[in-house]
């Protein structure tokens, strides 16, 4: 049987930047990604990547330029509240949109350079042992990193339950002609029917935008519900690729185990409460779990204890931020806020889109704001 020291369940970013961290960590390491589909494949996703994820990616030695080549940096942002304020303003670091038809086979192709290797299987069954895991009987791990998205099959091996309802999004996401409203700009647009709910036109450079609507499923939404919902928030689109896509998001992660299986980016539920962002959480818990893995039977310890130090406050930030957005007029109030401060602007974005905090200055200017 085939051993490894590191088998990475999922290619996509959060498998990608995990294999490229564990050849960093230990160069003489075995690292083995799987997937069950070819590179290139589709992923439905909003495809806004913010420089955070890139700063991360740039440490394992991945080159952003060749990320995005191609596609143009965006450097507005423009957010609508459930009531109808507005801001737009310049991001601090502009962001990128990629698709990640081509952003997932450019990542793992960056990943395969550094020295690990690629093979398309299904994992169905995974078997703990104390000295390794069993991979289907037809490999051994030393430890299994999985990074297999929302519906995790490491996950479910691992005895962990899907997130609750309350805790999990759906989204539907397309590609149309940018909108009027959106022409230029990342835009985001919050309604108060059916809140919390969102839509968002992220352009690709081409005159062509990433469209897409997503709420919480325990709205008891259909795929109709959510295209009438695109339908309101963003008129006259008429988005082709309409795919959807279950969303667990951060506020309903689970604990990471000890031992010898891994979670990273969705499968461990690392989706932004407030934006349904993902891909800066993928990437950098795949380069911490990475890290880990190499640390054989105390790689689960070693990465809980990396996300809690790293990832720890800013989570409970966002946390909090998503219940009160609970209440429509607070959003509507910070996103009055952050159009007369910069800096109040900046923090909002740096919260739901990387690893910011709820700041005392966005508090209290929301709460003036909403006098």
């Amino acid at each position: 049987m085939e051993r490894w020291d590191v088998v990475v369940v999922g290619g996509g970013p959060a498998g990608a930047a995990c294999a490229a961290a564990a050849r960093q960590a230990d160069p003489a390491a075995r690292v083995l990604v799987l997937d069950r589909a070819h590179f290139p494949r589709d992923k439905v996703c909003g495809d806004g990547i913010a420089p955070e994820a890139f700063d991360v990616l740039e440490g394992l030695g991945i080159d952003r330029a060749v990320l995005t080549a191609g596609y143009p940096a965006v450097e507005r942002l423009r957010l609508r509240g459930p009531g109808g304020a507005s801001v737009e303003r310049a991001m601090h670091r502009p962001a990128h949109v990629v698709p990640r038809v081509v952003l997932d086979e450019r990542l793992l192709t960056a990943a395969l350079t550094s020295g690990a290797e690629f093979r398309r299987h299904t994992v169905r069954r995974l078997d703990v042992h104390p000295t390794h895991v069993d991979v289907d009987g037809v490999l051994e791990a030393t430890v299994v990193v999985g990074a297999d998205g929302a519906e995790s099959v490491v996950r479910r091996m691992a005895g962990i339950p899907r997130n609750r309802p309350t805790r999990t999004a759906i989204a539907i996401r397309g590609y149309a002609p940018e909108p009027a409203q959106g022409t230029g700009v990342q835009l985001i647009t919050t309604t108060a029917q059916r809140w919390p709910a969102y839509a968002w036109s992220f352009p690709l450079g081409d005159g062509t935008a990433n469209v897409g609507y997503g709420e919480l499923v325990s709205s008891g939404i259909t795929r109709g519900g959510l295209l009438a919902g695109l339908e309101r928030l963003l008129p006259g689109v008429a988005p082709v690729g309409v795919k959807g896509h279950r969303l667990p998001l951060s506020n309903g992660r689970p604990r990471q185990p000890d031992g010898r299986l891994l979670l990273a980016g969705d499968a461990a539920s690392l989706i932004n409460p407030l934006t349904g962002e993902g891909i800066f959480y993928a990437v950098l818990s795949g380069m911490l779990a990475g890290r880990a893995a190499v640390r054989g039977a105390t790689a689960g310890a070693a990465y809980r204890r990396a996300l809690r130090a790293r990832l720890g406050r800013h989570l409970a930030h966002s946390s909090l931020a998503a219940g009160l957005s609970r209440w429509p007029r607070l959003m509507d109030a910070a996103f009055r806020a952050a159009g007369q401060d910069q800096r109040i602007f900046d923090d909002v974005v740096h919260l739901g889109l990387a690893d910011g905090r709820l700041t005392a200055r966005t508090l209290a200017a929301a709460v003036r704001a909403l006098r």
